[in-house]
């Protein structure tokens, strides 16, 4: 049913609430994954245009990518990672349909309207401009 799932990571706790539920998934339905970071911090969204050089931000998430990649593909899993540079929401549906991906997979902070307004809502604007189903894990609190 789900061939290739993307899993959008933020390089932060919330994404071990993700990870358990996309690796058992993937392994009961032969899934391939591909872990998807977006940095969007200054550099990454002016890298290309203004020629910039990678900046910390960018290495630790790379980095990070390697490290989960790695860790899952010992679990026997079919895994790939992506580090895409610019507006989150944006990144993951054109990387999502660019390598014709069955399910995303996210997590979910539970921000209500106020925090949305303040720490925005890439779920949100993922889930209004896919007709890719869409897998929301809640975050644990920590």
């Amino acid at each position: 049913m789900y061939r290739q799932i993307l899993v959008a990571l933020e390089n932060s706790q919330a994404d071990k609430s993700l990870l358990p539920h996309v690796t058992e998934l993937a392994t009961r339905l032969s899934s391939r994954l591909l872990l998807v970071h977006v940095a969007d911090g200054w550099v990454a969204r002016n890298f290309s245009h203004l020629k910039l050089t990678e900046s910390d931000e960018m290495k630790a998430d790379r980095a990070y990518l390697e490290k989960t990649t790695t860790w899952l593909r010992l679990k026997g899993l079919t895994v790939s990672a992506h580090l895409a540079l610019g507006d989150p929401a944006t990144e993951i549906l054109k990387t999502a349909e660019a390598e014709k991906c069955d399910l995303i997979a996210m997590t979910s902070h539970g921000h209500r309207l106020i925090g949305d307004i303040i720490y925005g809502s890439t779920i949100h604007e993922v889930r209004h401009r896919t007709s890719i189903p869409v897998l929301l894990v809640r975050a644990e609190k920590r």
